[in-house]
């Protein structure tokens, strides 16, 4: 369904168990993320009413699993780390198109949106299946359905507006370029690193 061409080793799974409190206050920040990237969305495209009715739901079901995991990490003793810059998402973002044109610019942030949604679910796929904690296996198969909504709704919105561009082109361009980035990743215990 995710359409990625390289999928994670199962063997990450032993590199996040062997700092839990890493891979939570990462993924914590990456919902906080996801939230901000939604708004931001709707900044930039206020006029489209349908568009902004689905980012606000996207945006507070992303703040709301900030909070699962913040108090999972309250849970367990433990305190929120700063915020880490996340290398994965910052090497995808540099194969988003500048300078051509505010709707095109709106597609790639859509498609570039729905890429990160798509690592995620996979990567909670992975963690569901192979965690030995079994509250954390429990709690990232039901984001990872989650995650799976979300993926899909940024296709969604980017098939609607594309115009005259061919968007499944595109998203094949992202999958491929995204293989190239992730080849590179899986080697800490980081959501995507």
């Amino acid at each position: 369904m995710l359409g990625l061409k390289l999928p994670t080793d199962p063997r990450w799974v032993n590199i996040v168990e062997s700092n839990i409190p890493e891979i939570l206050t990462d993924h914590a920040w990456c919902e906080q993320k996801a939230a901000s990237n939604a708004i931001s969305i709707i900044i930039h495209n206020s006029e489209r009413k349908d568009l902004v009715t689905d980012m606000l739901v996207l945006a507070k079901e992303e703040l709301e699993h900030f909070e699962q995991v913040h108090n999972i990490i309250k849970s367990r003793g433990l305190v929120l780390g700063r915020e880490r810059k996340d290398s994965y998402v910052n090497e995808l973002a540099k194969f988003m198109k500048k300078g051509s044109g505010r709707l095109f610019s709106l597609i790639d942030r859509l498609l570039f949106s729905a890429m990160i949604e798509a690592r995620s679910c996979e990567r909670f796929k992975v963690l569901s299946k192979n965690i030995k904690d079994k509250g954390l296996a429990k709690f990232y198969r039901d984001l990872m359905i989650s995650e799976a909504g979300h993926y899909t709704l940024f296709l969604k919105y980017a098939r609607k507006y594309s115009g005259e561009y061919d968007v499944d082109q595109r998203w094949q361009e992202w999958l491929s370029y995204e293989a190239s980035v992730i080849k590179s990743y899986g080697k800490e215990e980081t959501m995507h690193g």
